[in-house]
């Protein structure tokens, strides 16, 4: 239970953290600076390579699955979580 409140309170505070460090980041950002293209060009690596593995993941998981267990919808399921 404890670790279910510690889950909720970083989901719950995550974006309005996120929303206040964008705001007091934008007085000093620089859009032309090599330092923002660099973490802009990292941060977009990191995100499409989360979404290239959990696509990939998740399309993956039957075909490595025994013909035994496609038909069954509880592992699959259970599985993908």
């Amino acid at each position: 239970m404890k670790i279910k409140a510690i889950m909720v309170f970083f989901i719950a505070t995550t974006t309005p953290f996120g929303i206040a460090l964008g705001i007091g980041l934008s007085n000093v950002y620089k859009d032309n600076s090599p330092t923002a293209l660099i973490v802009v060009g990292l941060l977009n690596a990191c995100s499409a390579g989360v979404l290239n593995y959990m696509g990939l993941g998740n399309l993956l998981v039957a075909d490595f699955m025994g013909p035994k267990l496609q038909g069954d919808i509880r592992h699959i399921i259970k599985r993908m979580h």
